[in-house]
């Protein structure tokens, strides 16, 4: 962490915020819970909740954020609030099959309980974009990732799923609204559009190169209206070395095998002596199509629909203490617990609060972290909370450790 000031996304700096922090976006149950617990003189009642989900989808693992928003959701109430670091790589279940508590509220269940809707969904959505992003980043190694995504989802949310994007392990984004609030430059090629309204590739390929700012990169799309070897060829002949890139966006119906069309244009340019013009890949792309068309010589990829309408996590909050002792539904583990990984094997541990942890692995020999923390105390934050650069690099740093494959998964499986 760094700076000396409490440091919010931006994306929460607006007037629909403030219907949040009210609670007027809570599900109707908790407003009547609300009234029924103030007529009873239950309202003051102090409880602890827990956080958990019982799995990712499609993955074993994921990675886990918007801590900073929930913390700005109860700033200012009489609670305290533990949670492991914003952007740590997770597994739903221990080793044992106890869930794993990501955060957790202590506080009176009348001043915040009307909360948990929307405390759920600043963790469920933002977990889900950063864990898939997170799986294509690993299918992408170190080539450059962009995020297209703000086109799948509502324009309300543009800078939300960027936000997430990027923390995730994308270099950049292609929103101009998102990339602002960020600090961040838009990052993008041409649209099939500029074509069609110029005329021809060549023309749009031509006005380009004429009008966009000599630092933006020389990418050209080169699918619209031929053949995507035809088109890369002809656009290094016009631009020379001017030409950074060619892009490949061509709709599914035209693919055939997007692998062997990367790898007949990859051939094509290095016959004619372009092997400086690199290929770039967009188009329905995910973690499985990343790591094959990375092999196939593809060098960077823009990720939509998989990223920005990635599944949500779903975590859910129960309370497992009341007046500090253990009252939980059935189904749930009660008493509060902590939370503890692997630095080494990156396996979960959890212990309830009697019953201390080892000071090492038991599989590895590792050293246990405790990573449930407490980030806030009677409504004031403990301290500044990471800034997007500083949880995209802790991202990074973790998926670099991860082990392959992580932890104990099922035979076959590849991250």
């Amino acid at each position: 962490m760094s700076g000396a000031a409490w440091r919010l996304p931006p994306f929460l700096e607006s007037p629909a915020w403030e219907a949040v922090r009210k609670g007027e976006t809570t599900d109707v149950y908790f407003d009547r819970t609300h009234r029924i617990l103030q007529e009873l003189k239950l309202d003051r009642t102090p409880v602890y909740a827990e956080v958990t989900c019982g799995e990712v989808p499609s993955s074993p693992w994921g990675v886990f954020t918007g801590v900073a928003g929930v913390l700005e959701l109860l700033r200012g109430l009489p609670v305290n609030v533990y949670a492991v670091p914003e952007g740590t790589v997770f597994a739903p279940k221990d080793e044992a099959g106890i869930r794993v508590p990501l955060l957790a509220v202590e506080g009176p269940y009348g001043t915040w309980g009307r909360l948990e809707t929307a405390t759920l969904g600043l963790l469920c959505q933002p977990s889900g974009i950063t864990s898939a992003t997170a799986r294509v980043r690993r299918a992408a190694g170190d080539l450059p990732l962009l995020s297209f995504g703000t086109r799948r989802m509502h324009p309300y949310l543009a800078a939300v799923v960027d936000y997430y994007a990027f923390v995730g392990g994308c270099d950049s984004v292609s929103a101009v609204f998102s990339a602002r609030v960020m600090g961040k430059r838009a990052v993008g090629t041409m649209p099939h559009a500029l074509m069609l309204v110029a005329g021809s590739d060549e023309e749009a390929w031509a006005a380009f190169d004429a009008y966009i700012e000599r630092d933006v990169p020389r990418i050209a799309l080169v699918d619209t209206f031929r053949d995507e070897k035809f088109g890369a060829l002809s656009a290094a002949e016009r631009l020379g070395k001017k030409l950074v890139g060619v892009r490949l966006d061509t709709p599914g119906s035209r693919r055939g095998d997007f692998v062997s069309l990367v790898q007949e244009v990859r051939h094509a340019l290095d016959e004619a002596g372009h092997a400086h013009v690199k290929i770039y890949v967009s188009g329905g792309l995910d973690a499985a199509s990343v790591r094959e068309l990375r092999a196939a010589g593809a060098r960077g990829f823009g990720v939509g629909t998989s990223v920005a309408g990635a599944p949500p996590v779903d975590f859910s909050l129960d309370i497992v203490e009341v007046e500090g002792r253990t009252r939980v539904k059935r189904g749930k583990f009660g008493g509060r617990k902590t939370s503890y990984r692997c630095f080494d094997c990156f396996r979960w541990f959890v212990f309830g609060k009697d019953r201390r942890a080892p000071g090492k692995c038991p599989h590895c020999g590792g050293s246990l972290e405790q990573l449930l923390k407490p980030l806030m105390q009677n409504g004031r934050p403990s301290g500044p909370q990471p800034s997007a650069d500083e949880l995209r690099d802790a991202v990074l740093a973790q998926l670099k450790r991860m082990p392959d494959p992580y932890g104990a998964l099922p035979a076959g499986w590849k991250p």
